[in-house]
């Protein structure tokens, strides 16, 4: 397709981002070129936009950054066979060779030459976006695009989740953004007894409530730890890390009973410091890193979560702005008196 779009990119170093107008992307032989319906904001979109220390290590300016998106499919490349123009499609955004060894063994979220939509490749925050047909996930042509376009973070909360035994287990869940707030609702819906949340910020705490949770509580006026340790005696079965924040990960491991288990999904803007030998190895604990989503198991999962209605992401979208209210949703997003920003195009 020839012509211009709109698109947020990433153009210096430094806070913020610019709207400038770019050609529309080429497509490859299994590309696919999808016209964005609507893209939503995430904890990763808002290292690049503040610039923290990641985001310098990581990330190669200029770039169109962003990676949960939802659109049609309006051109298609001519060794493409699985996906079709006119398909409504969501986007997975670990960009996979299928190749390599860990791909050969189930394991292609953790590709060794993975690439990340809006990372490594030219992102979503655009009127149109290429991505391979690999990763376009066809969607019912009903689904209302803010919801379809936050499936990609609802995976990663179900990739967290049950990677762990929820099921009559007290589980914390430290970090209450809209993952942190989607797996509230698959613990509840998976049996865990108790769940507990922990924030600063009392807007994600009320909703919290509002997602299941059963005891909320703020780390910025309480000791998160010795709370959970005070109500359930020997501490939680299960600690789920989603904030990215060094005090949240010590706590979790300080209420993480001997013996439990803790998943991390949380990404740390810079080296943290923990106390291994008391936190992990004296407590015999089992962790996980969780990256992404498992490619495609997870996203079945999502579909017939969905299907199910044993999750609502309607308690998760708050807010939706025009692409170029970018500055105005950002900084919504850096207050956290929000769950899911939604921009369109």
């Amino acid at each position: 397709m020839q012509g211009n779009m709109r698109a947020i990119c990433k153009t210096k170093a430094g806070l913020g981002a610019e709207l400038r107008e770019l050609p529309i992307p080429k497509l490859g032989p299994r590309d696919v070129l999808v016209k964005v319906k609507a893209c939503s904001i995430c904890g990763t979109d808002l290292h690049i936009y503040g610039w923290d220390e990641w985001a310098k290590a990581r990330i190669k300016i200029p770039m169109v950054f962003g990676h949960e998106f939802c659109g049609d499919i309006v051109e298609v490349g001519n060794l493409v066979s699985k996906v079709q123009a006119g398909d409504f499609v969501t986007g997975e955004t670990h960009i996979a060779d299928y190749n390599c060894w860990q791909c050969r063994i189930a394991n292609a979220h953790i590709c060794e030459n993975l690439k990340i939509l809006g990372v490594d490749t030219q992102g979503s925050y655009a009127e149109y976006v290429a991505i391979p047909e690999n990763n376009a996930i066809v969607n019912d042509k009903n689904m209302p695009p803010e919801l379809a376009s936050v499936q990609e973070p609802l995976g990663n909360a179900v990739h967290s989740v049950f990677s762990q035994e929820i099921a009559a287990n007290q589980v914390s869940i430290f970090g209450c953004g809209p993952i942190g707030l989607c797996a509230i609702q698959l613990c509840k819906a998976a049996g865990a007894t108790k769940v507990y949340a922990v924030d600063t910020n009392p807007y994600r705490l009320e909703m919290a409530k509002k997602n299941g949770a059963d005891i909320v509580i703020n780390a910025k006026t309480e000791n998160a730890a010795q709370h959970i340790l005070k109500e359930t005696k020997r501490g939680v079965d299960v600690f789920l890390e989603m904030s990215g924040n060094e005090k949240a990960l010590q706590q979790g491991f300080e209420s993480l009973r001997p013996g439990g288990s803790a998943a991390i999904l949380g990404v740390f803007g810079q080296p943290v410091t923990l106390d291994i030998t008391n936190a992990i190895v004296f407590k015999q604990a089992t962790v996980r890193g969780i990256n992404g989503r498992k490619l495609f198991d997870t996203w079945h999962k999502v579909k017939d979560l969905l299907a199910s209605k044993k999750v609502d992401l309607r308690k998760i979208v708050t807010h939706q702005f025009k692409l170029e209210e970018y500055e105005k949703a950002f900084e919504l997003m850096k207050s956290g008196n929000c769950g899911k920003v939604v921009l369109f195009p």
